[in-house]
């Protein structure tokens, strides 16, 4: 299959905006998962997201393909309750009702972190840059279908449930994202939310980025794999490496990376076709652990994958792996490796159905540190979720499905809490997903947001040094 690359857009900004694609070529097996109408040179393309219709953002889709009205016709009633499952699979823009307060409701500035919040809400396809008081310093926003039209690409995805909000993003330090449409598209904005590329490569979950600027993502492609199934496809993971300006360079196959491993046998417990790995996360190591943990060398990729409950370490120069693991924990977020050596893990579903984050130590096996909320019930994400571990030693987690994001400390005592404002899902009554919110430190360049911000940031701090 050719590499998918991406369409840089070039305008001069101010005045005219010239743009220039180049055709991506996609193969029929990606048709499975983003089938849509082959683009023809004489179809107007509004015309065609016309009849496609709007991105809302609604619901996610799993990477699953929805079935023709043909097959749908076919199904029984079993089958079709499966179907909307799958579709629906915990991945609502709003999954549970608007509280009846929002925004920041918990603020200890002496023992929270200072900082600004960079965060992606179900509501829109954007991200924000928020104060620790709630105030919104910075927006970005950026439709597919804008995108789409700007790049060129040959296929409107099938579905645009994924279509109206970013899964991921990466804030760069001079005010450039990279976001995630998910399971179909990453595409780079500047400050301004002008598109500077986009690649159509189905590009989901998470991503990260090398000091020289190299970007790793995850990629799915649904193909029929005989060793694995001979006639039901597998929605199969990949590790795809890009250049800086979008164009790929190579990716690793995750069902490859374990095949040729001496973790080869952990596939016996993972599905033989459908979503079998549902991988959720990418980190790129640094080394800071590797004289203890030697498979946790710089240049190695953390992923995790939701489905086989596994969190492993892939070589991508060897493209295998070479450290795997099964914890206790059920339909695991962000593993994230700490500067003393241990990994924090979002366990969704792991604590008798309740969620949970996990602190071990990867090479005595044993956990050192557990937030589970205040009493049963309290703390609960079916999908989705974050956590970070913050300067001061207290941890930023995302409740992702609840809208929340909020800060504890060591003994587990809440200094900082927010409630996403936003609303979205049926008639706008339930409160939007937070799907990740990252504490960026002061110390985060922020003279692109120009010198108001740099003054009011000032002040701020001077007040904070009196009290």
């Amino acid at each position: 299959m050719a590499r998918p690359r991406a369409v840089r857009v070039r305008s001069s900004f101010g005045t005219s905006r010239t743009r220039w694609a180049l055709a991506f070529a996609v193969a029929a097996v990606v048709v499975i998962i983003s089938c849509g109408v082959a683009l023809d040179e004489a179809v107007d393309r509004d015309r065609l997201v016309a009849s496609w219709g709007e991105p809302g953002g609604r619901w996610h889709t799993g990477g699953w393909r929805e079935c023709s009205p043909e097959e749908e016709r076919a199904l029984t009633e079993e089958q079709r309750a499966e179907f909307e499952r799958l579709r629906s699979i915990g991945y609502l823009a709003g999954s549970t009702p608007m509280p009846s307060n929002s925004g920041v409701i918990v603020y200890d500035a002496l023992r929270a972190s200072d900082g600004l919040n960079f965060y992606t809400s179900g509501h829109f396809p954007g991200a924000v840059l928020m104060d620790m008081e709630g105030r919104v310093i910075h927006t970005w926003r950026h439709g597919f279908v804008e995108a789409w039209k700007a790049c060129g690409a040959l296929e409107l995805p099938r579905s645009n449930k994924t279509a109206g909000y970013w899964r991921r993003a990466r804030l760069f330090e001079n005010g450039d994202v990279l976001a995630i449409f998910e399971g179909i598209a990453l595409i780079k904005v500047d400050r301004d939310s002008r598109l500077l590329w986009g690649h159509f490569g189905g590009a989901h979950h998470d991503l990260d980025v090398a000091a020289d600027g190299t970007i790793y993502v995850l990629t799915r492609e649904a193909r029929i794999v005989p060793r694995r199934d001979p006639k039901r496809p597998l929605l199969e993971d990949f590790i795809t490496v890009l250049d800086p300006d979008g164009n790929e360079l190579s990716r690793i196959s995750l069902l490859e990376a374990f095949e040729r491993s001496p973790y080869a046998a952990m596939l016996d417990d993972m599905a033989r076709s459908g979503d079998a790995f549902h991988t959720n996360t990418v980190e790129l190591l640094d080394g800071s652990v590797a004289d203890a943990l030697p498979p946790f060398e710089a240049g190695n990729l953390l992923v995790s994958m939701r489905e086989p409950g596994v969190i492993a370490v892939v070589d991508p120069e060897a493209r295998e792996v070479v450290w795997a693991l099964v914890g206790s924990w059920k339909k695991q977020h962000q593993p994230t490796v700490l500067d003393n050596g241990n990994v924090l893990i979002f366990d969704n579903q792991g604590d008798a159905g309740a969620s949970r984050v996990i602190e071990f130590d990867p090479v005595a096996l044993e956990p050192v540190w557990l937030y589970r909320g205040d009493k049963r019930g309290d703390f609960f994400s079916r999908e989705c979720g974050s956590n970070q571990r913050l300067p001061n030693g207290n941890t930023l987690i995302t409740e992702s499905d609840r809208g929340k994001a909020f800060e504890v400390t060591p003994d587990g005592e809440v200094v900082w809490k927010y409630l996403n404002p936003e609303k979205s899902g049926p008639d706008s009554r339930s409160i939007a997903t937070i799907f990740e919110m990252i504490r960026i430190g002061p110390a985060f360049p922020t003279d692109w947001l120009g010198s108001d911000f740099a003054c009011r940031a000032a002040r701020r701090r001077a007040t904070f040094e009196r009290s």
